[in-house]
């Protein structure tokens, strides 16, 4: 039970540090634009786009692998566990008109409704 607390707790602390990012005008451009997205391994991913993405995309992803690498150490949990639960996360709070990755490896676009995610996502 510990163990999911902790891992629920550093997803709150990845989708902060995601609302973070989207401050960043470069960053806000590329998601409305869809040319990046959240994967159910708790990174962001490129969906289209240059160079310029890809840094983005690059730099965001370096943050979250230092705080699901930090909060593994301090919980026991795996670095691959906690992304997994704060890919979960972060997917299900896409907004519409936002891109994510299915279970099955493909881009979507969410709608109204709840995105496809993982079936071990809770």
């Amino acid at each position: 039970m510990r163990g999911v607390m902790v891992i629920a707790g550093v997803a709150s602390f990845v989708c902060a540090a995601a609302g973070q990012a989207q401050r960043d005008p470069a960053y806000a451009a590329a998601r409305a634009a869809g040319q990046v997205g959240e994967q159910p391994d708790g990174y962001l991913g490129v969906v289209s786009g240059g160079a310029d993405v890809r840094a983005i995309v690059g730099n965001i992803n370096i943050q979250r692998k230092a705080a699901y690498t930090q909060k593994a150490a301090a919980s026991g949990a795996t670095v691959e566990q906690l992304a997994f639960t704060s890919g979960c996360n972060l997917i299900a709070q896409t907004q519409a008109g936002e891109k994510y990755q299915t279970p099955g490896g493909a881009w979507a676009t969410r709608g109204a409704g709840a995105p496809d995610r993982d079936p071990r996502c809770v």
